[in-house]
């Protein structure tokens, strides 16, 4: 690659938090530049900031008062001497307007020029232009002219991503509504709720390609990722090559000609990801174009060695592209692992993250490398992990609730997923509920690994995790003697120890809506507990159990009202249950609780409105997402304790539902 004078980048600020800002700066220091990190109050603590050379407070926590804000971050900027912006992904990385304003502020904008930003701000112009640049495109249905024949629909937002603002629609009946909810997700997400609506392909593969453009007319299409297997609309696991895209011959080079038939349409300059929805005949349609570093750019770089936040960096300062990309070798599969509760409907968590070691091997303490972006002809797996998160960090929620991205590469597509699987099932993560085991089952799935990964994956395969209450019922046993063990550090005669026989030991866990109770008794012959279980040792962070004549190690973390327990059988978070219950912390019957703090967008009953069960009553904004609040069951609207625009806390009651006399 070669560079021009053109630009001199020395000090580069990122407009993001989280795992993408340290993304940025791991590749800026390693350039020789100088980092600069904003962050609201929220964020005060997060690794990202201390990793930077300089960071920059804006006081507050929601989005709209501290990242959404372009002129304080712009001002920030300036005021730590930056002569560059990243932006990341989300928050002001598409806006056309920061970017003018970054420019105006007489400061590199990293990214691509306004006018290809705003031609793509739009999802409805993008999709004109790009037909008539020859790029093949689903019909646009206003929500007008859509008729029985069309359906299903998805509604879209205009503007934005991420899954919100977006709805399937198979029931004419159900339009206007969803139409109505969808605005209402945009206009709060992105400040325009404009929607359209498209024809719905329930088994569609969502393929893109990267593109990387210099100021010199250079196009590059680097690769393509498929990107099928979505949940709420939103991506979960990620992989380059597309395996459609591998069992049709002519379909990679159609997709790259149309990719760059879409960015030159736009005189597009710097990374960007054009993606598209394809059938398995390998016809493909455009669905948009981000304007920006895709968040599943990973397993690109690890597919073609390059460094794509570099690629930014030098393209911004004015360099020249060679003729061609590298080639692709190997196969790359990602997963976003997320702060989730599995027996709650998938609800985001918040919390404190006591420990999080993943790549990280328990016995030799092995930490794997962010990436080494060296990529041989061959070799051995590689492990990656982009986090923006450590042991004690706090998943609050006014962000997404991704806590990580964990890559795994390997010559060979189902060893990456083998792989990729294990390093999950090995990782230690405390204190939050996660996807973890979901991602697990899905890289383990039979039609995962046959590469049979449409977007209606979910809905043939189902999206619940089976869990062996085998499996609970033992970790409990070792959280109960861990307890009795440190209760006991230092006295010989263990907790429970009875020199005749007498009454068994017991402790009770909670793990989801299932309560282990577990009772034993340590004689001088041992531990007494079941026929199929012998103890072999144990200590307050330790114990080693036979069951059914094979031996496993349970380590055992004890926190604050939870009881993390880990072994080859899996991770199980375990909540004591008290033997009295605290009267205080008693609701009446109907009652509604807050899932997680948030704030409430929209209410939607009053007291004294007939409610049926499963009726949408309130509407809670939290981690990007917006979550109903339905009804419990038929009943009335007894208390309605909160109003639209209230932040509310975990746990509080929004809400009581009473019996119809």
């Amino acid at each position: 690659m070669t560079t021009s004078e053109s630009a001199v980048i020395t000090s580069v600020f990122v407009a993001n938090r989280g795992e993408i800002a340290r993304r940025v700066f791991r590749t800026a220091r390693a350039l020789g530049l100088s980092t600069v990190a904003v962050h609201s109050t929220a964020d005060s603590l997060m690794p990202y900031v201390d990793e930077a050379d300089a960071a920059v407070h804006l006081p507050g926590n929601a989005p709209g008062d501290t990242y959404l804000r372009g002129e304080l971050v712009i001002e920030a900027a300036l005021r730590a001497g930056a002569d560059a912006v990243h932006p990341g992904y989300g928050f002001l990385s598409e806006n056309a307007g920061f970017a003018q304003a970054v420019i105006d502020a007489g400061l590199i904008w990293i990214g691509p020029p306004v006018d290809a930003i705003s031609s793509m701000g739009s999802k409805i112009e993008a999709k004109k232009l790009m037909a008539a640049a020859g790029v093949p495109v689903l019909a646009e249905l206003t929500p007008a002219e859509v008729s029985a024949a069309d359906l299903p629909v998805l509604v879209k937002a205009s503007a934005g991503g991420g899954g919100r603002g977006m709805r399937v629609v198979s029931r004419l009946e159900d339009l206007p509504h969803e139409i109505e909810a969808a605005s209402a997700e945009a206009l709060s997400a992105f400040g325009d709720g404009t929607v359209f609506c498209e024809r719905y392909l329930a088994s569609g593969r969502h393929i893109e390609v990267q593109i990387m453009a210099d100021q010199h007319g250079t196009i590059w299409a680097v690769g393509e990722r498929e990107c099928s297997i979505q949940r709420r609309h939103q991506k979960v696991v990620e992989e380059a090559p597309s395996p459609l895209v591998e069992r049709i011959p002519s379909m990679r080079a159609e997709l790259f000609d149309a990719a760059r038939k879409a960015a030159a349409a736009i005189g597009y300059v710097g990374a960007g990801t054009v993606e598209f929805l394809a059938d398995e005949a390998g016809s493909f349609y455009f669905l948009e174009m981000n304007t920006r570093l895709q968040v599943e750019h990973p397993v690109t770089e690890e597919t073609t060695g390059l460094d794509l936040v570099e690629l930014q960096l030098a393209v911004a300062a004015g360099a020249r592209l060679p003729a061609e990309p590298p080639p692709t070798v190997g196969h790359a599969i990602e997963v976003r692992l997320y702060a989730e509760d599995p027996t709650n409907d998938w609800q985001p968590q918040t919390g404190r993250l006591h420990r999080f070691g993943v790549g990280v091997d328990r016995v030799f303490g092995r930490k794997v490398a962010p990436s080494d972006h060296n990529l041989p002809e061959s070799g051995p797996t590689r492990v990656r992990v982009d986090s923006g998160v450590v042991d004690g960090s706090e998943v609050s929620p006014y962000y997404d609730a991704m806590l990580a991205k964990v890559i795994v590469w390997s010559p060979e597509r189902t060893a990456a997923a083998r792989r990729l699987a294990a390093e999950l099932a090995r990782a230690t993560i405390h204190g939050v509920g996660t996807n973890r085991d979901l991602l697990g089952w899905i890289l383990r799935h039979p039609a995962f690994l046959a590469g049979d990964t449409d977007t209606g994956f979910f809905e043939r395969h189902g999206i619940g995790v089976p869990v062996d209450p085998a499996v609970g019922q033992v970790s409990a046993l070792a959280a109960a003697l861990a307890d009795a063990a440190g209760r006991v550090r230092g006295v010989r005669v263990p907790s429970g120890w009875r020199n005749v026989p007498s009454q068994p030991q017991r402790k009770s866990y909670r793990v989801g809506e299932t309560t282990h109770e577990v009772a034993y008794r340590l004689t001088r012959d041992g531990l007494v507990v079941e026929d199929n279980v012998q103890l072999v040792s144990h200590l307050p962070e330790r114990v080693v159990l036979e069951v059914d004549g094979v031996r496993r190690t349970f380590e055992v973390a004890a926190y604050d009202g939870l009881v993390c327990v880990d072994s080859s059988l899996g991770s199980v978070a375990l909540t004591p249950v008290e033997r009295f219950t605290d009267p205080s912390q008693q609701v009446s019957a109907g009652s509604l609780l807050a899932p997680m703090p948030g704030v409430v967008t929209r209410v939607g009953v009053q007291v004294g409105d007939e409610v049926k069960q499963g009726q949408p009553l309130l509407w809670l904004e939290a981690m990007k997402m917006e979550h109903t609040i339905s009804a419990p069951a038929d009943g009335v609207v007894g208390e309605l304790t909160v109003e639209a625009g209230q932040q509310v806390e975990v746990g509080a009651v929004l809400a009581v539902v009473e019996e119809d006399a």
